[in-house]
């Protein structure tokens, strides 16, 4: 990586080393070689005119071997059965009159030789053969369910914003599905004439919204980012990692790559936050989490935004850690040792998806594109990193490599008895401090087994032990049942008799 250099034995990247090449003042890109998205589109067309240019004359130039060929072998007086110009037309004045069949077949044969010709040399031609058949990567129902859930939502949040748009809104959504439906039927072309596609798309769609429409940059920019979701929402199983690329190899080796680097430590990388702290230690975890995060979303808007988030948290730690702003010196090398505990899924694929078919004026200015950028700085030096960049020998370095040694447990016989640091890795401080709390969580557990035990071992004697004192008591003091005598009434000695009324006696009326 030609941008690296010491710093205080860490890493460095010279801040104009991250704008285009040609000096617009845009941010570069690797995958673009140093260029920004507009000068890299303006350099890819010329060569693309240029390859062009030199198809034709290849075809023209195979023709005239041919035709000379099928004059040799045939003779001049031999005319083909399909002729019926006169005997000696002039060469070169053929447009001059009306074409004959002759005429009509050379030319449908030039076509088809430039076409041909084309094919044999463009990149789709060069690509990789297909490595597995539609049906083995035919995603599971639940995955299908979720991915048709999410676009139905999407068309229908798009066709909502739109309503607001009214004249406008209406346009934007015919070109868009007629955008999709012809995307749809472009199975065969390069990723890198899919982004072609997509970015002129972009553009035709801006100016168009600008100078028709006579709409503001602001409204524009708003427009776009919903054009940019609804599309490659629609888009994204036939342009993510398409088979025509190596994208897929890449992810495999960078993945490997990191794997085999698990032994880097933050003292090599001179990270500048200390994890020990606990309010650093989470936002390395939530830095982490994010870069993760990355691969589950669809549109590279949301997937820059993720690149934004763990880049802000990564700032946060380092401005925590210092008691003071971070730089931009200090940002890089924590961003990859971000990158090398997260060991982000599918990073190249990710990486290339944002720079094919993001709204170029993401990548080129503001936070977005800055963090972008160095993020692909990140993933260049991981590819290169060497000894030197560690500040260690080359020995020291093969070894760590094969894995003959360890830096955590290189050092003297004296480090051997201390007891043992705690991992920075925040992810197993975590798994760690998770591990501790089950602990004590198990043996509050076994405490509460055993007291339930008891309880019921009570609650089975109780009923016994009540029935004997029971019986103990009835046995001291036996119970005797007297029978009861109950006086006789006797009408004539109640009192209350002589306060009733006298008896009614019956009258004849």
């Amino acid at each position: 990586m030609s941008q690296r250099t010491e710093r205080r034995g860490g890493i460095h990247v010279d801040q104009s080393d991250l704008l285009c090449k040609k000096g617009c003042g845009y941010y570069g890109n690797a995958a673009w070689q140093g260029l920004c998205s507009k000068c890299w589109r303006e350099e890819y067309q010329r060569v693309r005119q240029k390859q062009i240019q030199d198809d034709w004359a290849l075809a023209e130039k195979l023709q005239r071997e041919e035709e000379a060929a099928y004059a040799s072998s045939h003779g001049p007086q031999t005319q083909p059965p399909s002729q019926s110009t006169p005997p000696h037309p002039q060469p070169g004045h053929a447009s001059l009159g009306p074409f004959s069949k002759f005429e009509e077949k050379k030319t449908n044969e030039k076509t088809r030789k430039v076409t041909t010709v084309k094919k044999f040399f463009s990149p789709s031609s060069r690509s990789a053969p297909k490595k597995e058949t539609q049906e083995g990567k035919t995603p599971s129902p639940s995955v299908s369910r979720r991915a048709s859930f999410d676009t139905d939502q999407v068309s229908k949040d798009f066709v909502d914003f739109l309503k607001n748009l009214q004249k406008p809104g209406r346009e934007i959504h015919k070109q868009c599905r007629a955008f999709i439906g012809n995307m749809s039927s472009k199975k065969d072309l390069s990723a890198d004439e899919l982004s072609e596609c997509v970015q002129d798309f972009y553009q035709n769609l801006a100016d168009r919204l600008m100078g028709h429409f006579k709409c503001s940059s602001e409204s524009v920019e708003q427009v776009m980012d919903q054009v940019e979701k609804y599309i490659m929402t629609r888009l994204y199983k036939s342009v993510f990692c398409p088979e025509t690329t190596d994208d897929e190899k890449k992810d495999l080796a960078t993945q490997n790559r990191i794997r085999a680097l698990h032994w880097v430590t933050i003292e090599m990388l001179c990270v500048s936050f200390d994890e020990e702290i606990p309010e650093v230690s989470e936002n390395v975890v939530k830095a982490i989490t994010d870069v993760i995060e990355m691969d589950s979303k669809r549109v590279p808007r949301d997937k820059l935004s993720c690149i934004t988030r763990c880049s802000k948290h990564i700032f946060s730690a380092i401005r925590i850690t210092k008691k003071e702003p971070a730089s931009a010196d200090d940002f890089l090398p924590a961003l990859i040792y971000i990158v090398l505990k997260a060991n982000p899924p599918r990073l190249q694929s990710n990486i290339q998806y944002i720079t094919r078919f993001c709204n170029p004026s993401r990548l080129m200015t503001g936070e977005d594109g800055y963090y972008f950028t160095n993020l692909c700085c990140a993933a260049a030096f991981i590819e290169k990193l060497d000894a030197q960049s560690l500040n260690l020998s080359p020995e020291e370095f093969e070894r760590y490599m094969s894995g003959q040694a360890s830096p955590r447990c290189s050092g003297s016989e004296e480090d051997w008895s201390s007891p043992a640091p705690a991992p920075t890795n925040p992810v197993l401080a975590q798994l760690n401090q998770n591990l501790e709390v089950l602990s004590g969580l198990s043996g509050r557990q076994e405490a509460l087994m055993e007291a339930a035990h008891s309880l019921q071992a009570d609650l089975l004697s109780w009923p016994e032990s009540v029935q004997h004192e029971v019986h103990d008591i009835l046995k001291k003091y036996p119970l005797e049942v007297l029978p009861r005598s109950a006086p006789a009434i006797d009408d004539n000695n109640d009192v209350d008799n002589d306060n009733l009324p006298p008896p009614l006696t019956p009258q004849v009326v």
